[in-house]
């Protein structure tokens, strides 16, 4: 027997019947919880809103890599010094 964290209702999981990793729902409040630990079972609510972070942050990342090589190919001074050697 365990407790959900996020409305301290009582759940009821047997450490032999659930795996590391897998979700359940609670019953009282409906949050998706994963299960983070077996023995003794210990769960955490999991919010859609950090996905949605996670999300974009990769996005925001994929964005900054272009512009950074961007910057790269436009800079004068390499251009400048190129165009005087010949």
């Amino acid at each position: 027997m365990t407790k959900c964290p996020e409305c301290d209702a009582d759940i009821d999981l047997d450490e032999d019947e659930v795996e590391e990793g897998e979700i359940v729902s609670c019953a009282e409040c409906d949050v998706e919880l994963e299960v983070t630990q077996i023995h003794p079972v210990h769960l955490i609510a999991i919010s859609e809103d950090e996905d949605d972070d996670e999300d974009d942050d990769d996005e925001d990342d994929e964005e900054k890599e272009p512009k950074i090589a961007d910057d790269a190919d436009d800079d004068p001074g390499a251009d400048d010094e190129e165009g005087d050697e010949e």
